[in-house]
């Protein structure tokens, strides 16, 4: 049973993460991000860390994944064209990945196989509970967990800014089509008072316009 349940996590892990990167709309993406931290949580229990199969769940695929929805709410959830705007994107893009294929190849083939005969690490009766995690958090990983949560923060920030700074009139090429409207606007309403000041009244109560002799004889 357990050997199903790591292939079906497993199989969910990776479809979530190619999701992630294949889907262009940023919607999908983000759903197939939580498909994808949700088999993690599997793989944590299976490895007999439940708390950190907790807060997997419960901070990640619920409190940080509800912020990038809102972020992608904010910003917009449009498809992305398929033309990629960085030069030479699309063929460093295969060799990174090829390379870390490799390197992970290595490690699953130097190391993990080896492991395969054996019943496992023995694991001690406080392993995976809050203590411990507290522990590796907030004392001994401190600064990296601090520093990464900073970055997610610095993250949303910064998409929530550069989409507020793209809709706000006045940046760019929006502030020249902007300040046009208005000359032209200013340039209508000065002609429009122009030839009404030059308009003369008509009808009954306009004044006689006097002769042209002057006086009566």
């Amino acid at each position: 049973m357990e050997e199903v349940l790591f292939f079906a996590a497993a199989l969910g892990a990776l479809g979530g993460a190619i999701g992630v990167i294949a889907l262009r709309n940023p919607f999908y993406s983000v759903l197939a991000l939580i498909v994808h931290l949700f088999s993690l949580a599997v793989l944590f229990l299976l490895l007999s860390a439940a708390f950190v199969a907790a807060a997997q769940v419960v901070v990640y695929a619920g409190a940080v994944m509800v912020l990038y929805v809102f972020v992608v709410a904010y910003v917009g959830g449009g498809e992305e064209s398929a033309w990629e705007p960085i030069p030479g994107q699309r063929f460093l893009a295969p060799l990174l990945g090829i390379a870390l294929l490799v390197e992970l190849a290595i490690a699953v083939l130097g190391s993990s196989l080896l492991a395969l005969g054996g019943d496992g690490p023995k694991l001690g009766p406080g392993f995976g509970d809050p203590a411990a995690i507290g522990y590796l958090l907030l004392e001994k990983f401190l600064v990296p967990f601090e520093a990464s949560s900073i970055l997610l923060l610095l993250a949303a920030v910064g998409a929530v800014v550069l989409a507020s700074r793209s809709q706000t009139p006045g940046a760019g090429e929006g502030g020249e089509v902007l300040s046009e409207r208005l000359a032209e606007s200013a340039q209508n309403t000065a002609a429009a008072g122009n030839g009404a000041s030059g308009r003369r009244p008509s009808g009954k109560g306009s004044p006689p316009s006097s002769p042209a002799g002057g006086g009566a004889a």
